[in-house]
């Protein structure tokens, strides 16, 4: 039934009936799938002079680029996944801290960081094995027009 311009679903497909489990898993490629997160935190850098040698903050979002193959019923790894290990492995390292005394030894650029935060969803992932999962890449915004990247064939080259 169409009314206001949509559609109203009467029937919902049902499983074994409208369509079938095989039938659930398109294709094998593989798919690049991608969440986003923000965290606000604090830092200086070493041996730098400009303004960003003083304590400061930012409010930064990180970008996650994984890709895998689909399973069974066509999800390449659930977003609700991916955001566990952002919050239980990630996300508590960085959001309202003091990046300098929470990170590894390291000049607190977005370029260290974006390389930790990809190391840091990189292990996390093997714990997901079964389809392949790989980090992509990383992107971390400083600002909303400044950002690092790091790329799994840059981590490759190391």
């Amino acid at each position: 039934m169409e009314q206001y311009g949509f559609t109203i679903v009467e029937n919902l497909q049902k499983i074994n009936e409208d369509i079938q489990k095989h039938e659930l898993k398109y294709h094998h490629k593989r798919v690049l799938v991608s969440k986003e997160f923000s965290f606000d935190a604090a830092h200086h850098l070493h041996c730098y002079e400009g303004k960003c040698k003083n304590l400061h903050g930012h409010t930064y979002t990180v970008v996650f680029g994984i890709s895998g193959y689909v399973n069974e019923i066509g999800i390449v790894m659930d977003f609700g996944d991916i955001k566990t290990i952002w919050k239980e492995q990630i996300e508590v390292h960085l959001d309202h801290r003091y990046l300098n005394d929470t990170l590894p030894a390291m000049n607190t650029t977005a370029e260290n960081m974006v390389v930790w935060l990809f190391e840091k969803m990189r292990d996390a992932l093997v714990a997901y094995e079964n389809q392949g999962l790989r980090v992509e890449f990383v992107r971390l915004f400083e600002t909303p027009t400044s950002f690092a990247e790091m790329r799994r064939e840059w981590m490759a080259d190391a």
